[in-house]
């Protein structure tokens, strides 16, 4: 028996040994090159032969003149050139809905978002200086629309430095996200009067209750919520995640990536308590399974937003809660290879809301996140 429990005690340690090497080559496994040049073409090839309209160089019209921008965007970013045929239809298609005040939308439903995605399309395919004149015109546009004096909202207000999808009634995080974005894009300076107010916004729609944020929301955060951004701090706040039962508005994944890249964009330094608030909401919500907070909800909008942030903050690999170090740009890519249709598609089957069952919206932000994990070229 003594001898049958020492062979057994040791055939445990040998296990264990094994199994432990087998985790740290899993853990150090390269980032896969030639997965990700499949990945990206797959996905390119679908936008360009199975999504956009023949005729008029649209993706999904019927949504809104901001997914053909997106689509453009992703396809530019991801190295199809200004001169291919698929790039300048769609660009063309965009270029009718130029106003003269120098938005770019249909209707006043949708000013500064579709204002903001298109600027990102018209300034990724601008080549000497073709796009400039739009460029700056969208910019200062997008500018005189922020929520501040000039609509009645002073600094004390929770508007105040925000953004909306234009009929809306309150700014809101993903929108002032667009819109920053589209500042970024358009060469706005971090430190300008605009970013200023912009930074004002995001830090009040941070569920962290600090001298930048004394909304009443704020002083009630629930330990699990804190450092991560809602959706809005207007009238009260608002958050798209359900609500908790003690109270406080809930902190979900989407936002918060989002908050934490607007953060950087705006100049805000990587050490800043907000940022690093942010950074440990993220560390005790790593997920690549859902958006942390909303399940599959916006799932493929929360994708790139994680990868943008993550990207501006340089971190190659990022330490949870767990002590474990993810190497988030490999875990995306096998995620989003593993979610890829097999016509090089993505779409959000589950969960339909926001249009991600829209194959070129949700396509459109997974090429969108994988540019942010590209390799570096040798």
């Amino acid at each position: 028996m003594q001898k049958q429990f020492v062979i057994g005690l040791l055939l445990g340690i040998v296990f264990a040994l094994s199994t432990n090497t087998l985790a740290a080559q899993e853990s150090s496994t390269p980032f896969d090159a030639k997965k990700y040049r499949e990945v990206v073409a797959r996905g390119v090839a679908f936008l360009k032969q199975k999504g956009q309209d023949r005729n008029d160089g649209s993706f999904s019209k019927q949504v809104s003149p901001g997914v053909t921008a997106l689509c453009a965007y992703a396809l530019l970013k991801n190295g199809v050139p200004a001169t291919d045929p698929s790039v300048t239809k769609a660009l063309t298609y965009i270029e009718q809905f130029i106003k003269e005040d120098g938005g770019i939308y249909v209707t006043d439903g949708l000013t500064n978002y579709e204002t903001s995605i298109a600027l990102l399309a018209f300034a990724a395919a601008n080549k000497d200086g073709k796009y400039d004149q739009v460029i700056s015109r969208a910019a200062t546009y997008l500018k005189r629309i922020q929520w501040d004096e000039e609509e009645g909202h002073g600094p004390d207000s929770s508007f105040y430095g925000g953004q909306g999808y234009g009929k809306s009634k309150r700014p809101d995080m993903s929108n002032t996200s667009f819109f920053v974005d589209a500042l970024v894009a358009a060469g706005e300076d971090p430190d300008s009067t605009t970013m200023q107010k912009v930074r004002t916004f995001l830090s009040r729609s941070q569920n962290l209750p600090s001298v930048d944020n004394l909304e009443e929301y704020a002083a009630n955060v629930h330990p699990e919520d804190r450092g991560g951004f809602i959706y809005s701090p207007a009238n009260g706040g608002e958050s798209k995640a359900p609500p908790r039962p003690d109270g406080g508005l809930r902190s979900y994944g989407s936002m918060t990536y989002a908050g934490l890249k607007s953060f950087l964009y705006a100049g805000v330094d990587k050490e800043d308590v907000r940022v690093q608030a942010a950074l440990d909401w993220i560390r005790r919500h790593y997920d690549l399974k859902s958006n942390p907070g909303m399940g599959e909800q916006g799932l493929y909008y929360y994708y790139h937003v994680f990868a943008k942030a993550l990207h501006a903050m340089g971190q190659e690999e990022l330490v949870d809660s767990q002590n474990v170090s993810r190497r988030w740009k490999v875990e995306l890519l096998d995620e989003l290879a593993s979610r890829q249709q097999p016509d090089g598609s993505w779409i959000n089957g589950a969960e339909e809301r926001w249009y991600e069952g829209d194959p070129n919206l949700a396509t459109a932000y997974a090429l969108m996140a994988l540019v942010y994990i590209q390799p570096e070229e040798k």
